[in-house]
């Protein structure tokens, strides 16, 4: 994206559609928050729970990059994390930083803090109503999820790119394309390791359906990743994920999307997905073919098992 200057945010333009998200009065273009949000003994219990819930399944289902940022960052040390310590420590080691955000941000916004290696995390935490499953991404989801794959600098730098080219996709009107490429690697990816898959998304591992879903049970699909299959997936965002793409190593997601010449790819792509969140097809590198019965059984609003 050598046509795009990151220094300043880039004015989209007219011609390009962004989500009419109402901005809250405390915050500028940037939509960040002037400071983190002050937490409370009980906000501060909650991160606790939530954290202690997660570490009770994740050794050994967990990628290895995910378990050593944890131990690097010291997410553990109690309460929410601060956000300028836990920066601190992120740029010594990949000039990363995290920075408050009130809610969903602008994906214009977002792809262009993500290019200048800043993650936008909810300045927010969910409440113990909502404790299990909650929509709009919190502080938990995003510091827990996300931050930890952030001290992998491969991963890092992909991060980085990812947020370079969302401008492209806004041009070509391909959000949802984009889009489902983060959905199948940041929030909901596994990789193939020595002892295993092991899951490095965000969506999975700040949650222990998901966790236990993805690598245990007989019903999704698990395929090694094509990018421009991947970016052809439609995807469920309010359930559990009826398939999965495997990565080889961060090294080889890198490449295989930022050596893609996305200009060609959008400009060959359709209205709409080619393909069903549920399918395989004969281009697939299958490593489990899903029986898929908790989608066909109904999902989460019919009470399905996760099985």
């Amino acid at each position: 994206m050598s046509e795009t200057d990151f220094t300043q945010l880039p004015d989209p333009g007219p011609a390009v559609f962004t989500a009419p998200l109402k901005r809250p009065a405390q915050v500028g273009d940037d939509w960040l928050e002037p400071a983190q949000h002050a937490y409370d003994s009980d906000e501060d219990a909650i991160w606790d729970d939530l954290f202690a819930r997660q570490m009770d399944l994740l050794p050994g289902r967990a990628a290895s990059t995910f378990l050593r940022g944890l131990d690097r960052l010291d997410l553990g040390r109690g309460g929410v994390p601060d956000f300028a310590a836990m920066s601190h420590n992120l740029g010594n080691l990949t000039g990363w930083s995290v920075v408050p955000v009130p809610m969903l941000i602008p994906d214009h916004v977002f792809f262009w803090h993500l290019a200048n290696r800043r993650f936008p995390a909810g300045n927010f935490i969910r409440t113990r109503a909502t404790f299990d499953y909650i929509q709009e991404p919190d502080v938990f989801h995003d510091v827990f999820g996300h931050v930890p794959m952030l001290t992998n600098p491969t991963y890092a730098n992909y991060m980085q790119e990812y947020g370079r080219a969302g401008w492209k996709a806004m041009r070509y009107n391909r959000l949802k394309t984009l889009g489902a490429l983060y959905w199948y690697t940041v929030e909901f990816g596994l990789i193939q390791e020595a002892e295993g898959l092991r899951a490095y998304g965000a969506g999975i591992l700040s949650g222990p359906a998901e966790v236990l879903f993805c690598l245990d049970a007989q019903s999704p699909n698990r395929i090694m990743l094509n990018v421009d299959r991947v970016m052809r997936t439609d995807y469920v965002i309010d359930d559990l994920q009826p398939s999965y793409f495997v990565i080889e190593s961060f090294e080889a997601l890198y490449h295989d999307t930022v050596e893609r010449d996305f200009d060609r790819l959008y400009r060959s792509l359709g209205n709409g997905f080619t393909y069903a969140n549920t399918a395989v097809i004969d281009v697939d590198d299958v490593l489990h073919r899903g029986s898929q019965e908790y989608a066909l059984r109904g999902g989460r609003g019919s009470g399905a098992l996760p099985v």
